[in-house]
Parts: C-alpha cells; structure tokens; sequence
C-alpha cells in the first residue's frame, strides 16, 4: 500500500499502476527526503516538477506538504491515468499530469514561471547515464529556477552522476538499502 506519509493529506491511500513497471519510492525512503526538504523550507510555497512520476506520490505529497503547484511528466499511459486519479481523489486541483517522456517536456525553453524550484526525479533504474546527463543538462539550463534544488533518486549500484555545469550536489548522497537519492542546486 501507498499513501500520503504527511501534511494534509497525511494518512490517504495512492493507487498504484498495475503492470506498468513504475517503482514507487518506498513510504520509507519519502519520509526521510521530506523531512530534510521541509527542514530545509524547501517545499512549502514551491513550484514542483516531479520527473518519471509513476502514480505521483513523489509530487501528490509535496503538494500535501504545502507546494504550491506541481506538474506530474509520466510517459506510462496506465501510469499517468493512475497519477491523475490520485490528484482528484486528493482534491489536488493544483496538479498537473503531463503524459509525454521527460526528454520531450524538457525540449522546449521553459517559458516565464514554469522554471521549478523544486524537481523530484526518479527515472527507471535502466535510463542510462548519457540519456540521465542530457536530462540534468535541460534541468540546469532552465527548468530548474536558480536556487532550485533537484532530488535525483537511483540505485545504489548506480554511479555518481555527472552534474553539468550549474548544478552543484548538496551534501552527500543518502542512501536507503538499494535506493540513494542526491540532492543538487542549480548555482
């Protein structure tokens, strides 16, 4: 089961997709990052773009934390249907759900105010580097707004990432059993 851990909408269940091969971050794993972003106040008031999101839980509970917005990019059809549902089960009309690869939303300049300040990207263990390097680089080039902070989750066997110019890591990775996420702001 999965379910919103905090905020207001603590406690409410998340449907999942059956069969579309999405990895949702284990209830575990989103505790521990979001009380380090709302430590941080990095949440709260934020413009959140949640990367390869599955059923949403990774952005439903920023927004239950307090973000201001958030826009869901899920190419997975069964997937993104399942992360709309769970927006308006929550009554999250400040989500949007976007279903197109995260190559193709990030190909165009972000136009004035889509820039977010935060992104929550947690792509298929098998995105290999040169694709996850050319979707760091968009990121850093625009889509993360200055200041911004990106939370990369991957598998702990996957190696560091190569941060383009512009974003710099923040801290050292966290590692969860055979999840790591890295944080980084773009400068």
């Amino acid at each position: 089961m999965t379910r919103i851990v905090a905020g207001t909408h603590g406690g409410r269940r998340l449907r999942t997709p059956a069969g579309s091969g999405t990895r949702p971050t284990s209830e575990r794993v989103r505790e521990a990052l979001f009380s380090a972003l709302d430590a941080r106040g990095l949440v709260r008031g934020a413009r959140v773009l949640d990367l390869y999101a599955g059923s949403g839980a990774l952005g439903l509970e920023a927004v239950s934390r307090g973000a201001r917005e958030c826009v869901l990019v899920e190419s997975d059809r069964r997937a993104a249907a399942t992360a709309v549902a769970n927006a308006r089960a929550l009554g999250m009309g400040t989500v949007r759900v976007l279903t197109s690869t995260v190559a193709a939303a990030l190909s165009p300049d972000p136009t004035e105010g889509e820039a977010a300040d935060l992104v929550l990207a947690d792509p298929p263990y098998d995105v290999g580097e040169p694709a996850l390097e050319e979707v760091l680089g968009r990121l850093a080039a625009g889509w993360l707004a200055p200041g911004g902070t990106l939370v990369l989750e991957r598998s702990s066997r996957s190696p560091q990432p190569r941060w383009p110019a512009g974003l710099e890591p923040l801290g050292r990775p966290r590692r969860y059993g055979e999840t790591t996420l890295w944080l980084a702001v773009r400068e």
